[in-house]
């Protein structure tokens, strides 16, 4: 059985419907402060912070935990900037909760959400792995310092893991039973669907001097299926014997704001009014993979390589849970 953190939100969520899809049991842990209990699609659930130490050894009491897919944290860059030590409670702390508890009972493989922040301003385009890490933002140094902590675990107590740098994970599940939602929302592409909605007055642009083409800040855009997909294959990698790794999760392509505002133009039809607004602290002007040892070493290839379907299903979703 496989326990799956954070699995009511929107990433954990999709990754469980591919592990059920896959054949796995699953049981999903999740404090439901950002995450929505009609997006467990298993019936083995618990309520609970990751946190509660206590709380934890009773689920890895109550089920066979083979593997740990990691996905609670708190996630926003510019709640970060403000408010940091709950981001070093939550994603450091709690991982490390979830670690010991994992060490506790003999549960040795370990899927971790982890993120490009780690790489702040990069010195090339595309990044791989081996780019140095100079996070910018405390959500990024949390997502490092988890990074470290694994190393150490898997060196010391033989937790072996696979680390996912994701990119800007994006759209919703094509068959509509689970999509994005936030509250509040802080990702562009359903934010500016919002405003195409009516439901937001205009997009507020963060920057429009950064040494981009068109100013705006450039970013890769996974489809969050085939980002879900790419834990269930890290995961049997892990199973076969794999070694730790870390891997880009990214399409290797940016779009600019701008550009994510014209896609989003066409698939609506609708006018998208935007407000120049001054940069956010923590954002990097260009974040782009190079996720060619994922597809090399975990035969991952994403369905979804353009942005223009990413946000068809994106707008499908959000006209439904506003319908």
């Amino acid at each position: 059985m496989i326990l799956v953190t954070g699995g009511a939100g929107y990433i954990g969520s999709h990754a469980v419907k591919e592990l059920l899809r896959s054949g796995y049991e699953v049981v999903v842990l999740d404090d439901l402060s950002s995450g929505h209990r009609e997006f467990v699609l298993t019936p083995h659930f618990i309520q609970g912070d990751i946190r509660d130490r206590g709380l934890l050894e009773k689920v890895f009491r109550a089920f066979p935990i083979s593997a740990v897919m990691h996905f609670a944290a708190l996630t926003s860059v510019p709640e970060s900037v403000a408010d940091p030590a709950s981001y070093y409670a939550v994603n450091f702390g709690g991982t490390w909760n979830v670690l010991e508890a994992m060490r506790a009972h003999g549960v040795k493989l370990f899927v971790f959400s982890s993120s490009a922040a780690v790489y702040g301003d990069p010195k090339k385009i595309p990044i791989p792995e081996d780019h140095p890490t100079q996070p910018k933002s405390p959500y990024g140094r949390t997502k490092r310092m988890v990074e470290e902590l694994l190393a150490d675990y898997a060196q010391a107590y033989g937790i072996r893991y696979v680390s996912l740098r994701y990119f800007n994970a994006a759209g919703s599940d094509p068959e509509g039973t689970i999509g994005e939602w936030h509250e509040p929302e802080r990702h562009l592409i359903p934010i500016v669907l919002e405003v195409a909605l009516g439901k937001r007055p205009y997009l507020e642009v963060f920057g429009t001097d950064y040494e981009t083409p068109d100013g705006t800040g450039v970013r890769d855009y996974i489809h969050v299926t085939d980002l879900a997909w790419a834990h269930v294959l890290a995961l049997k990698h892990l199973e076969g014997g794999g070694e730790s790794r870390v891997y880009n999760l990214g399409i290797g392509r940016g779009y600019s704001v701008r550009e994510v505002v014209e896609v989003c133009r066409r698939v609506t039809g609708r006018e998208i009014p935007l407000r120049e607004a001054p940069r956010r602290p923590g954002d990097p002007a260009i974040l782009v993979a190079d996720p060619s040892r994922a597809m090399r070493e975990l035969g991952w290839k994403p369905k979804f390589t353009d942005l223009e379907p990413i946000v068809e299903t994106a707008w499908r979703w959000l006209r439904k849970k506003y319908a």
